[in-house]
């Protein structure tokens, strides 16, 4: 009996030390965009991630108070694209974050695999199938 419980104590001890070695690099923070018009905050939203818009570089079309006419939704067609959460339930897989991403400029959302490379920039990438799109994000300050 004395064995079993070590034993146990011994496995559950090691399957905590794998999941930690398993978990991606966090990527909470303040990213500049590969365009370099905006900043996008990363951060907790419950149980997942998400990212929103905290200013823009760049100043959109029609300003600061753009909104995201593009929506496909005609009710979310009035809300404003600064501190839009478009990137939203990112979970942790592997090495990677996984979730959704939103693109204010065609109204699409689409699956989105998030992480950094080894030089510390976080590749943001948006996949319909199997075609993707990959930005690569600098770390703002």
């Amino acid at each position: 009996m004395r064995n079993s419980i070590s034993y146990l104590i011994a496995l559950s001890a090691l399957s905590v030390s794998t999941t930690a070695i398993a978990a991606p690099a966090s990527i909470s923070g303040k990213w500049k965009t590969q365009d370099k018009d905006a900043i996008v905050t990363i951060g907790n939203c419950g149980a997942t991630l998400c990212g929103r818009i905290t200013k823009f570089l760049i100043p959109p079309p029609n300003g600061v108070n753009q909104r995201d006419t593009k929506n496909p939704n005609e009710k979310l067609r009035s809300r404003k694209l600064l501190g839009l959460n478009f990137l939203t339930d990112f979970k942790a897989d592997g090495k990677k974050w996984k979730g959704r991403v939103y693109d204010p400029k065609s109204g699409k959302s689409y699956k989105s695999v998030l992480y950094k490379d080894k030089n510390g920039r976080l590749v943001v990438k948006g996949c319909i199938a199997i075609f993707c799109q990959t930005q690569k994000w600098t770390a703002a300050n």
